[in-house]
């Protein structure tokens, strides 16, 4: 029996606003399926976003959504994770509003350790703004902003988020669609912030300045690219140069969540005051 992705759409925001090409449906597509797996309700999930095509995708779905200023996703959804700390809450983020206008909060989210789910949608670019280039572009690529080519060492994603602290770090492509399910369901079960990677194409403002003809380009380069880090761990550095591995790169369980931890000194003050009273 096929998949009823309607049950979970808004459809009077349809058509959405990504172009022929992009990976971003694909990636809509697994998390449909992802809570419906978990079997979800809807009315406990809390969807936030900031600026950028990934971040139109919570109008798309029939959660309780909330579309924040660039930059800012994760700080919206940690206020709502300390007020509702029961929900599900998760942050969709593209590359540049994750990691630039919004890595402060990006960090802190992850130092925190605060139980949230964040899939950063990388295509290393800004798309929805013209190409400008990101702070995951590769060194050498074509951007609106680099023109001649990036000059700047990029950010590794699931790096950044384990040194912040994050307990749960994946990686995942639009390519490898079966695999993402498995992870942001991992993700989302996840005692803490989890981050995951979904490497994404954009044909229009990256893929056509670097030498991808065309999206399928893209998805060819995503699996020639992305090793299984099982295997990746095991290959001689001469099999794994110019690769990446991907899956779950980092977990850590048992460790402090910052709701609890809010929550425990909240009621260990109560006590102290009602012992004094």
């Amino acid at each position: 029996m096929a998949f009823n992705y309607d049950q979970y759409i808004r459809g009077g925001k349809l058509p959405h606003i990504w172009c022929p090409g992009c990976t971003y449906g694909i990636v809509f597509k697994s998390l449909l399926r992802v809570v419906d797996g978990l079997k979800l309700n809807r009315d406990d999930i809390a969807l936030v976003s900031g600026i950028g095509c990934a971040s139109r995708l919570p109008g798309y779905v029939d959660f309780n959504t909330l579309h924040t200023t660039h930059g800012r996703a994760l700080g919206f959804a940690t206020g709502i994770k300390m007020a509702k700390p029961d929900k599900h809450v998760l942050v969709v983020s593209g590359d540049g509003d994750a990691t630039a206008i919004g890595g402060n909060h990006f960090i802190h989210a992850c130092r925190r350790n605060i139980d949230i789910t964040v899939l950063v949608f990388n295509n290393y670019i800004y798309g929805m703004t013209g190409g400008q280039y990101s702070p995951t572009t590769p060194s050498g690529h074509m951007a609106t902003t680099m023109p001649y080519g990036n000059i700047d060492p990029s950010f590794n994603i699931p790096e950044l988020a384990k040194g912040a602290g994050a307990s749960f770090v994946a990686r995942g492509t639009a390519y490898h669609a079966a695999g993402l399910d498995k992870l942001v369901a991992e993700a989302m079960q996840h005692k803490g912030l989890s981050v995951v990677e979904i490497i994404n194409a954009c044909p229009t403002t990256h893929g056509r300045r670097n030498k991808f003809k065309s999206p399928t380009d893209q998805l060819l380069w995503m699996k020639d690219t992305f090793i299984p880090a099982v295997a990746f761990d095991k290959l001689p550095p001469e099999k794994t140069a110019g690769k990446l591995p991907m899956g779950v790169l980092y977990k850590k369980e048992g460790l402090p969540e910052y709701c609890e931890t809010y929550y425990g000194m909240v009621e260990r003050l109560k006590k102290q005051r009602e012992g004094r009273a």
